[in-house]
């Protein structure tokens, strides 16, 4: 651009200015222009020029984008030297100060380095390869290729995670295989993972189904995190944040279509209200079809039917000072969950008491040669409401050293199910509705900053109450089918008429739990290559629980034997109990950084989970109801852990970690042949160990290509467990507990890894400058036991998923989108459930099959 353009250019700009700044009162004011900047973009590689690139002066709201040609011309009252943020899709921002009046500025591309992620896992921002924890990053944007809307995907993206789900209340989600109890849930019990959302710890498992709405990066910290996070977190944590609300007004659509009838779309927009006050409001919907079909109703089922909201008011009168205010709402009314049979064991009971045998007699079969023929057979509405969200109030306060702040929540879940237990279409339970609402609410305070020059200090205090109950009452139901699977002798009086139609069990229940911690941890620079990490918790919980479940319908009858035989399914229970206990963790770690390459640290923790609750129903023995086990012991934590980062160079990372868990008194969910335990109940396992080997990676070509990689090695077993339920292919033998000492932890595949790339080239699509991209990502992990007690066959062989994108990228914030996930088809299981009585079959929860659609995403800046 000639100097000539320039000028004129610069002599607009000036007159602009002066028609703008005409009062109502047609009064013009006097002006005096001081400065006049210009300039050009360039990438810093290439040396091409940018256009729409944006540029704002501090202490103004006025702002100007590059043409065509990269070039740029403000003209200001402000005097030189200025400073300015420059910003573009696809490139690191940066701040410049300008002391001359035309500037060259190189932005670099964020594909140039790697090690730049920041993270806030210790309450200050700092780049991820100079933490001693082993972390892995997902950006929104990684998210979003992943095709991740909730964590349930992020598991394809971080091998050691684990996460199954039944659905949204029966998930357990875990880090190197500990976290959660397997299988159903028990709301008696804390989960080991920590789940926090800007701060804000969420107590349900369901959380885990809180929809992605405008995530700004996924932090997953393994091992022990008690001494960082208000709640402990004795096996990891999700550190979640989202996109502030910003004073640069700005807007993201988006919007996919898929097959199965998928359809999504995405909005945020935010901006300024007045000077000091931003405003953001977010919003998600998800709808798909069912992926099975139920036969007896002829209608898919398993369906998406997601609706989510966030919104958001910052409030930042001075540097100093920020408050923050969001709520947020997600509702999924999905068409149920339902499960095919996946296969049937031959236990050792009688012969007349084998599946085979009872559903011969009721002249059922099932009407499908396997579970993926994607087909089921419900004769029961199947239902999953599950509703979350809540409000938060964040305060940040700085101080000259570090900063201060105030995290007040409240948070409300809600849950509404039926399901169809048996999974087979004769009636057999045919309700299970287990409806509970939740409430709860926490206060953290926090510092976090230097004591002095080489002495860092994170602590706090956290406060959380929690408010779980029925919503009125849970409700089990059996029916006409029932008396000739709970048959278990040759006698007549089974073959009543009536006597177990429509009988079940009404349960109320509640459990309040209060917890309270003081946490801190230091880091003491004693050399700048030296640190020392000490951290300290003290952490109290108590539980109070009461439980009452009365038997209803079935034959009205005083006959003590036809009595003797309907208590044999289900019984009254009823008990009041509470549990209390206090306890010092801590952990103390090592770090040595010889250079910015090299990062080296070991780590030995304590750590406690805290005590429990049997609400699930308690098995009996004789006649009697095991009240001794209605309080599950708390869990005591032992890690060690060692680990090297590495950077060879601005284009690379390799990671490396070596950990080992002990732990005594391990909390498991364990299941019983009796019906009435409809959920399983806890108990402890006398110790467990989890050890293993975890490698990741990172390599980059400037901005023409990018891999990454990570590989799990996991060993988890019970070193001693001498009374465990039998297996579902022992059930009805001489014995009902077994020692399980040596076998495996369920859920656990020893080997587990993904790999990834991408590729990118300049482009030109309709006129529009971007870059064209093509990607994949494969997931594997080996075959894991799918049973508590380890059995022979509910075991779920390894599998492999194969997931692609294609698509462009346009500088001006367009980017279209073709994927694919799960490529091959690949038929899988996530896990086996047998179902309730242990009669024999057990269901298989199907993973997706091929799913492929088109994406379109537009980011645009308002000025």
């Amino acid at each position: 651009m000639n100097t000539k353009i320039k000028l004129a250019i610069g002599y607009l700009g000036i007159l602009m200015s002066i028609l703008q700044g005409t009062s109502s009162a047609q009064e013009i004011p006097k002006a005096i222009i001081n400065s006049t900047l210009s300039g050009t973009v360039i990438d810093s590689v290439s040396g091409a020029p940018l256009s729409d690139v944006t540029l704002k002066l501090d202490g103004v709201t006025h702002q100007v984008k590059t043409d065509a040609e990269g070039f740029f011309s403000f003209v200001t009252g402000q005097k030189l030297p200025l400073n300015l943020t420059v910003s573009r899709v696809g490139y690191q921002t940066q701040r410049i100060e300008a002391k001359n009046p035309e500037i060259t500025i190189r932005l670099r591309a964020q594909s140039e380095v790697i090690d730049q992620v920041i993270v806030t896992s210790r309450r200050r921002k700092e780049q991820l390869q100079s933490v001693p924890i082993p972390i892995t990053t997902l950006t929104g944007t990684a998210i979003e290729n992943a095709g991740a809307f909730n964590v349930n995907r992020v598991k394809e993206v971080i091998p050691s995670v684990q996460l199954y789900a039944s659905n949204a209340r029966n998930t357990t989600l875990n880090i190197r295989g500990l976290g959660s109890t397997y299988g159903l849930t028990n709301d008696g019990i804390d989960p080991g993972v920590g789940f926090y959302l800007d701060g804000v710890y969420i107590a349900r498992p369901a959380a885990t189904w809180l929809d992605f709405i405008d995530i700004e990066q996924l932090e997953v910290l393994r091992g022990p995190q008690g001494t960082l996070f208000g709640m402990n977190t004795t096996s990891g944590a999700f550190n979640i944040s989202t996109r502030k609300a910003s004073f640069d007004p700005s807007a993201t659509f988006e919007l996919s279509y898929g097959n199965y009838g998928f359809l999504q779309g995405k909005a945020s927009l935010t901006g300024p209200l007045t000077k000091t006050l931003a405003a953001k409001v977010s919003f998600s919907g998800s709808q798909r079809n069912g992926t099975l079909h139920n036969v007896q109703t002829n209608r898919p089922i398993n369906n998406l039917n997601n609706l989510g909201v966030r919104t958001q008011l910052r409030y930042q009168p001075h540097e100093h000072l920020e408050i923050t205010l969001s709520g947020d709402r997600s509702a999924q009314r999905p068409d149920g969950y339902g499960w095919g049979v996946a296969g049937v064991v031959e236990t050792q009971r009688a012969a007349y008491r084998q599946f085979d045998a009872i559903t011969k007699d009721l002249g059922y079969e099932l009407p499908y040669a396997n579970a993926f023929e994607r087909k089921v057979d419900l004769n029961t509405q199947s239902k999953a409401d599950n509703e979350l969200g809540g409000v938060a109030l964040n305060v940040e306060y700085k101080l000259k050293r570090g900063t201060l702040t105030s995290t007040s929540a409240w948070r409300y879940w809600k849950w509404v199910p039926l399901n169809d237990r048996d999974y087979i279409g004769l009636p057999v339970f045919t309700v299970s509705a287990g409806n509970s609402a939740h409430d709860q609410y926490s206060q953290e305070f926090r510092y976090a900053g230097d004591i002095r020059e080489n002495l860092t200090l994170v602590a706090g205090l956290f406060g959380l109450y929690q408010d779980l109950r029925t919503d009125p009452v849970h409700t089990e139901e059996g029916g006409s089918a029932l008396w000739r699977f709970a048959q278990n002798s040759t006698s007549e009086l089974w073959k009543t008429p009536g006597l177990f139609d429509n009988f079940g069990i009404k349960t109320i229940y509640g459990i309040k739990t209060t917890s309270l911690a003081a946490y801190s941890q230091l880091d003491w620079a004693i050399t700048s290559k030296f640190h020392v990490l000490p951290g300290l918790r003290y952490n109290y919980d108590k539980k109070e629980a009461h439980y009452n479940r009365q038997t209803y319908g079935g034959l009205q009858t005083d006959d003590p034997a036809l009595l003797a035989l309907k208590n044999g399914v289900y019984t009254n229970q009823a008990f009041e109990t509470n549990a209390s206990a206090g306890n010092f963790s801590g952990q103390l770690s090592i770090q040595y950084r010889p250079n910015q390459q090299l990062n080296a640290y070991a780590t030995y923790a304590i750590s406690y989970k805290p005590v429990g609750i049997n609400v699930g129903g308690l098995p009996t023995a004789k006649g009697e109801v095991l009240l001794d086990l209605a309080r599950v012991k708390p869990e005591a934590v032992r890690h060690k852990e060692i680990g090297l980062k590495s950077s060879p160079d601005r284009q690379s990372i390799l990671n490396l970690s070596v950990f080992q868990t002990d732990i005594t008194d391990f909390q498991t969910l364990v299941q019983t042949p009796e019906p009435g335990v409809n959920r399983g109940y806890l108990a402890n396992a006398e110790k467990v160990r989890v050890q293993g080997i975890e490698l990741d990676g990172s390599l980059r070509f400037g901005q023409i290509a990018k891999f990454n990689g990570a590989l799990s090695y996991t060993d988890g077993k019970y070193i001693k467990f001498s009374n465990a339920p039998v297996p579902l292919e022992e059930v009805g033998g001489p014995e009902a507990f077994k020692d399980i000492s040596g076998g495996r932890l369920p859920g656990i595949s020893k080997w587990s890894a993904t790999l990834g790339g991408e590729w990118s080239q300049k482009a030109r699509l309709l006129k529009l400058d971007g870059r064209f991209y093509i990607g994949a990502d494969v997931f594997y992990r080996s075959e894991f036991s799918s049973s508590p007690s380890p059995s022979q066959y509910l075991n779920i062989e390894g599998y492999a998923l194969l997931n692609g994108r294609i698509g462009f990228r346009a500088d001006n914030g367009l980017t279209l989108s073709i994927w694919a996930r799960n490529i091959t088809d690949n038929n899988y299981y996530e896990q086996l459930l047998a179902a309730p009585g242990s009669y024999g079959q057990y269901a298989g929860i199907i993973g997706d099959p091929r799913t492929y659609g088109v994406s379109i995403r537009y980011a645009i800046n308002f000025f």
